[in-house]
């Protein structure tokens, strides 16, 4: 199989690429606008690329968290349309910002958008990723939940203060994290690559979403250190801003769509997930 894929630089992209060994890979970079020639022939497509959202917003940012998905997902597009042997599946990355901040709600693939900016640019970001269907790409949304593993997503950051003893729960604790092993989610984008019938969005989450409180707790835990420092929301905001609102987001997401169409969880427990990876 010829994968052609875009932010093989970060922290899902570089494991994706490994998991592929024995394929041939190419690289779509943005720098370069090698969309076109990558696309060529190629027998699939996966769309990774973004700014980061874990930053502290102003409105340059925020620029460039849209801009960087949106665009880049635009030229895949029509790098599609103007192939003569076009990818028969786009597997596109959103997020499980999509829904925005839901309290307890449960949240499958059928429910509505949320309503702020980064709900928003999922919307967008999806809506251009679905214009492939219109040159026969089968288009696949993986929305992307909370990442765990060693060496990146957010456990890089919260590991250090974990370790020192002074992790603790962010705000109330109350709120829910939905959350994918890494493994889990290369296997996922994978399984999404050769299932025909699979399309749509896809909530890219284990099955078993915990409360921050929960969370935190388990982390400790898997270090044998206490999580005894909470974080105020206030000053959560005062660090991060805006971005704030998303690391106090609430969404209690289950991967609906990935379990209908067979697809098997080998890491669908926090305590085990973290133990492993710790």
């Amino acid at each position: 199989m010829i994968v052609a894929i875009t932010g093989t630089s970060g922290f899902i992209g570089t494991r994706l690429v490994r998991r592929l060994e024995g394929h041939e890979v190419r690289v779509i970079s943005r720098r370069t606008g090698n969309a076109r020639a990558a696309v060529e022939g190629a027998d699939a497509i996966v769309n990774l690329a973004g700014e980061p959202v874990s930053q502290r917003w102003n409105e340059d940012v925020k620029r460039r968290i849209r801009d960087s998905r949106i665009n880049t997902t635009r030229s895949i597009v029509e790098a599609t349309a103007a192939a003569k042997k076009r990818p028969s599946v786009l597997v596109s990355a959103s997020a499980i910002g999509y829904y925005g901040s839901r309290g307890d709600e449960i949240l499958t693939e059928k429910f509505a958008p949320g309503t702020d900016f980064l709900s928003q640019v999922c919307v967008e970001w999806e809506r251009a990723a679905q214009g492939a269907s219109e040159f026969g790409a089968r288009v696949v949304l993986p929305r992307i939940g909370i990442v765990l593993g060693s060496g990146g997503g957010m456990l890089k950051s919260a590991l250090p203060p974990f370790k020192a003893g002074a992790g603790g729960r962010l705000g109330s604790g109350n709120q829910w994290m939905s959350w994918i092993h890494i493994d889990d989610l290369i296997a996922m984008i994978v399984f999404a690559l050769h299932d025909p019938n699979l399309a749509g969005p896809v909530n890219g989450v284990a099955p078993q979403p915990v409360r921050n409180s929960e969370f935190t707790a388990s982390l400790a835990h898997a270090l044998h250190r206490p999580a005894v420092v909470p974080v105020p929301a206030f000053a959560l905001k005062m660090l991060f801003g805006e971005m704030s609102d998303v690391i106090l987001a609430s969404q209690r997401v289950l991967p609906e769509a990935a379990q209908s169409a067979g697809f098997r969880f080998q890491h669908p427990d926090l305590n085990e997930t973290l133990a492993g990876i710790v």
